[in-house]
C-alpha cells in the first residue's frame, strides 16, 4: 500500500491514505483533544480512558494536546504525575491503541508546550524568552531549542507550540515574558534559530520536533495591553514589523503556525484568509499545518461575534485555512453535520486532512511511532541541559545600575542579608507555562548565594519581608533585623507568574515555608494577567524604602516577567540586576554575577519606561511621535539595547565602504571595539540604520545587525556588518519591498542611544 511505503514522498503517501478514508476518519484527523484526559495513573499503573478508546473507534484522533502537560489546569502534580520514563510509556500506550484499534492504523501527532522547556515533570526549565532575548546569543538559543527537542521527542512529543514571535508594544500585557522583546529584527533572528534548533536536520529524527510559530499576527499590539484585545494597525506596519519574524521563520522551514486570538481591522485572525491564504501560503509558500489556539473558533461566535453559532464558526475557520483545532471541540461537533447539510464541501476538509497527514509522514510516525522510555530517563534534565540553562540565565541577566562599583561583592568578607519575596521562592522565578518542580531542582537566589559562600554560611541572613501582592507588613521587622546585622543587603523583588499549585506559602515572621488550607497566589504576570501599572506589586517598594533608611548598600535583583517602572528604586538602589524569570538555574547564575565569577553581558530587548504614562516607549517609533510630555520627556529610563558590564568598552573608527552604492549592491560597515577596563567581558555590538528621507514615514532608528563578542582587558576587535537591500528596504508603494535612493545614516554602538554614525548614499540605478 502506497501510504505504508516509506520510500514514497510524503505528499504522495498522504494523498493515497486520504483516498481510503471515510468522512468521519478525515474529521478525526483535524481535532486535537486534551491529552491528559486520555489516560489515568493509579497505583503506578497507566490505563487508557474509555472515552479515548471510543474516540479512536468512532473515527480516530488526529492529535493530542498536552499529554504530558503538568500544571493546575491539567490537575497533574508531582504527586500524581508521570516520571520521564512513565511519560514515554504513556505515550507509547496511546499510540499503540490508536494504531492497533483504528481501521487504517494512523498514528497520533502529540503536541506539547515547550516555551522555555518541555512543560512536563522532570523537564529542564530554561529562562523565559524575554530573558533569552536579553542574551543576544542566537547560537546559544539554537542549542537550547535542540535540547528542548531532544527532551520532548524522547517522551513521544513531536510538535511544540513555540516559538512566540509576537512583537511587544505594551509591556502591561501579561504575556510579555513569553516574547523576545520589542524589535522585529532581533525576534526574527531568534525565530529562525528556534526553527533550526527544534526541527533540526530532519523531522523524522529522534532529536527533532515541529516548531509552531505563534501568534499570527499582531498579538503583542492589543488595545490597552489587554490579552487578545483588538489590534489597531495599518497594513504597512503589520507587514514591516509584526509579520517580519513569521516570514523569516517560514523561510527557515517552520512546519506549523498558530493564528492569534485577536482581530486586526475587524477581522479575527482565526478566519483572516488574507493572512492565512494570500500572505502565508501564496506569497510566502508555506505548505505546513495551521492549528488554532485553544478556544479560538468558539470565540468567533462568543466574543468576536462574527459567526452566528458554532457550526458557522467552524465552517468559517476551515474555509479560511485552519487545518486543525486545538481542543477539537468545534470541529468535532459541527464539521460532519455541516457537510451533511451542504454547508461545507468535502474538498475543503480533504485539503486540511492532507496537510495533517503529510506532516505525520514527514515526522516518520508511521515507521517509528514509539519511543524508548530508558532514553527519556537519560536525556531529560541531564547535566548538560542544566549547564545550558545556567549559562543562558547568566547571559540573559542585565546589569542596569552599579553605583560606585558596588558590584561585584566580596566572597571573603562581610555579612549579606538576602531579603524579599523572590529570594527563596523557586517557582516564582520560573515563569508561566512551567510544570511543578521539586524544591531541590530550583536554585533560588538565596540558595545560589549560600552555595557561593558554602565555607561561611553564617555570613548569609534571610527574611522574605513581604509577599508579591499582599499588603501585609508583618514580615518587615524580621527583614529589618536581618538588614541591620548585614554589611550589604541583596533585595530580591519583582513579580510572579506562578500558577497556584496549592503548595503553600511563606511565614513572613520566620521566613519558613508553610502549607495553608488555601494557598496564597502571588501571580501578577502571565497569560491573562494584564496590568494597569508597571510598579512593584504589594508593599515591595515600601519594604525597599524601609531597608534603605538603614544606610546599608542595597543591591536590587529583579525577578519578573515584564519591565518594572519604579523611579524611587532607580534613584536610590545602589545596584540593580534585571534577571527576568531566569529558570531553574537562575539563583546560581545570579550569584555568579553578584560575586564577579561572571561578568554581566545581558542587554535589554525591551525599553524600560520611567512611568507607565509614557507608553508606548518602544524605540522604533516614528520621527513624528513627539518629543515630551508636560511632566517629563518621552525617553525610557533604560533604552533598548542597554546593559552595563564590570568592564568598559570604547568604540572608534566607524567606517563604511563604499560610501555610495546602487540598490542591488552592498557596503561593509566596520567599527573597532576595545575593552578599556581591567576585566574580560562580552559586548553586544549593535548596528542601527536610519533612512534620512523616504516616501513613506520610517522609524527614527531600526536595529539591522548585532554581534556578541568577547574581549580581554586591553583587547580590540574590528566588527563587521553587511549593509545591503536586506538592511535598507522597507514596504513602499503597493506594499512591495523597495530600496529608495538617497541618504542613510548607519550607526553602531552599545545601545540605541549610544552610537557612532556615518553616512551611506544609495544612488539611482
Amino acid at each position: 500500500m502506497t501510504y505504508k511505503d516509506a520510500g514514497k514522498p510524503a505528499m504522495e503517501r498522504a494523498q493515497h491514505l486520504l483516498s481510503l478514508m471515510t468522512l468521519e476518519e478525515k474529521i478525526g484527523q483535524l481535532i486535537q483533544p486534551f491529552g491528559w484526559k486520555t489516560y489515568e495513573y493509579k497505583n503506578g499503573q497507566i490505563s487508557l480512558t474509555e472515552s479515548f478508546k471510543q474516540q479512536v473507534t468512532n473515527g480516530g484522533v488526529g492529535s493530542l494536546y498536552g499529554v504530558l502537560r503538568a500544571d493546575p489546569w491539567t490537575g497533574v502534580s508531582l504527586e500524581n504525575g508521570l516520571s520521564p520514563q512513565e511519560g514515554a510509556q504513556a505515550v507509547n500506550e496511546i499510540q499503540r491503541y490508536a494504531i492497533e484499534h483504528s481501521r487504517l492504523g494512523i498514528p497520533i501527532l502529540i503536541g506539547e508546550e515547550c516555551s522555555h522547556g518541555h512543560m512536563a515533570i522532570g523537564g529542564t526549565v530554561f529562562p523565559v524568552p524575554l530573558s533569552i532575548g536579553s542574551t543576544w546569543n542566537v547560537d546559544l538559543y539554537r542549542e537550547m531549542c535542540h535540547a528542548v527537542a531532544v527532551e520532548t521527542r524522547s517522551q513521544g512529543g513531536v510538535a511544540t507550540y513555540s516559538p512566540v514571535l509576537d512583537v511587544v508594544r505594551d509591556p502591561r500585557w501579561g504575556r510579555t515574558e513569553e516574547c523576545f522583546g520589542e524589535d522585529p529584527y532581533l525576534i526574527s533572528k531568534m525565530g529562525v534559530a528556534s526553527v533550526e534548533g527544534l526541527q533540526g536536520e530532519s523531522l523524522d529524527r529522534d532529536d527533532s520536533v515541529v516548531a509552531t510559530l505563534k501568534h499570527f499576527a499582531g498579538y503583542g499590539s492589543s488595545e490597552g495591553g489587554r490579552n487578545a484585545g483588538p489590534v489597531h494597525m495599518g497594513r504597512r506596519e503589520l507587514m514591516e514589523v509584526d509579520l517580519l519574524p513569521f516570514k523569516k521563520a517560514v523561510e527557515a522551514g517552520a512546519e506549523s503556525i498558530m493564528p492569534a486570538y485577536n482581530e486586526i481591522d475587524g477581522v479575527p485572525c482565526t478566519v483572516n484568509s488574507e493572512l492565512l491564504d494570500e500572505i502565508l501560503r501564496k506569497e510566502w509558500g508555506f505548505d505546513g499545518m495551521v492549528i488554532t489556539d485553544c478556544g479560538a473558533i468558539d470565540m468567533l461566535a462568543s466574543g468576536h461575534d462574527t459567526a452566528e453559532d458554532g457550526m458557522d464558526a467552524a465552517v468559517q475557520a476551515i474555509r479560511a485555512g485552519i487545518d486543525m483545532e486545538m481542543s477539537g471541540e468545534m470541529f468535532n461537533k459541527h464539521l460532519l453535520e455541516a457537510v451533511n447539510l451542504g454547508k461545507l464541501e468535502t474538498e475543503v476538509i480533504d485539503q486540511a486532512v492532507q496537510r495533517v497527514l503529510c506532516l505525520k509522514f514527514k515526522l516518520g510516525l508511521f515507521e517509528n511511532p514509539y519511543v524508548d522510555p530508558n532514553r527519556a530517563g537519560n536525556v531529560i534534565g541531564s547535566s548538560e541541559h542544566i549547564a545550558l540553562a545556567h549559562q543562558l540565565a547568566a547571559e540573559g541577566t542585565v546589569l542596569l545600575k552599579n553605583e560606585n562599583g558596588i558590584l561585584p561583592l566580596s566572597k571573603t568578607s562581610g555579612k549579606i542579608a538576602v531579603i524579599g519575596p523572590n529570594a527563596d521562592q523557586g517557582y516564582n522565578q520560573l515563569g508561566d507555562y512551567t510544570s511543578p518542580q521539586p524544591p531541590h531542582s530550583v536554585a533560588t537566589v538565596l540558595k545560589g548565594i549560600r552555595q557561593k559562600l558554602k565555607d561561611e554560611p553564617q555570613r548569609v541572613l534571610y527574611a522574605p519581608g513581604c509577599r508579591i501582592k499582599d499588603d501585609s507588613k508583618e514580615g518587615f521587622d524580621l527583614a529589618l533585623s536581618c538588614a541591620e546585622q548585614a554589611d550589604t543587603v541583596v533585595m530580591v523583588l519583582g513579580g510572579s507568574s506562578a500558577r497556584d499549585f496549592g503548595e503553600g506559602t511563606i511565614d513572613l515572621r520566620t521566613g519558613a515555608s508553610k502549607v495553608t488550607e488555601h494557598a496564597w497566589s502571588d501571580m501578577d504576570c502571565g497569560e491573562g494577567i494584564d496590568r494597569m501599572t508597571l510598579q512593584l506589586s504589594g508593599v515591595q517598594l515600601e519594604l525597599l524604602q524601609e531597608i534603605h533608611k538603614l544606610g546599608k548598600p542595597v543591591v536590587v535583583v529583579l525577578i519578573n516577567g515584564r519591565p518594572i517602572a519604579e523611579p524611587w528604586m532607580d534613584k536610590h538602589a545602589h545596584a540593580i540586576l534585571e534577571a527576568w524569570y531566569p529558570g531553574q538555574e537562575g539563583g546560581h547564575a545570579i550569584a555568579d554575577i553578584l560575586f564577579g565569577d561572571v561578568n554581566p553581558s545581558g542587554r535589554l530587548t525591551i525599553s524600560v519606561p520611567k512611568h507607565v504614562g509614557q507608553l508606548p516607549v518602544y524605540y522604533h517609533g516614528k520621527r513624528s511621535r513627539g518629543k515630551r510630555y508636560l511632566e517629563d520627556d518621552s525617553q525610557p529610563r533604560y533604552p533598548f539595547g542597554y546593559g552595563l558590564s564590570y568592564t568598559e568598552f570604547s568604540y572608534s573608527d566607524l567606517k563604511i565602504e563604499p560610501q555610495v552604492i546602487r540598490s542591488d549592491e552592498q557596503a561593509t560597515l566596520t567599527v573597532n571595539v576595545t575593552n578599556t577596563g581591567d576585566r574580560e567581558g562580552d559586548e553586544v555590538v549593535q548596528m542601527y540604520i536610519s533612512d534620512a528621507v523616504s516616501h513613506y514615514t520610517r522609524p527614527a532608528k531600526e536595529l539591522k545587525g548585532f554581534r556578541k563578542i568577547h574581549l580581554k582587558p586591553g583587547e580590540s576587535k574590528t566588527v563587521e556588518f553587511t549593509v545591503g537591500a536586506e538592511q535598507l528596504q522597507y514596504i513602499g508603494k503597493d506594499y512591495k519591498y523597495v530600496v529608495e535612493p538617497g541618504l542613510f545614516r548607519v550607526m553602531a554602538g552599545r545601545h540605541v542611544n549610544d552610537t557612532l554614525s556615518t553616512d551611506l548614499t544609495v544612488q539611482e540605478d
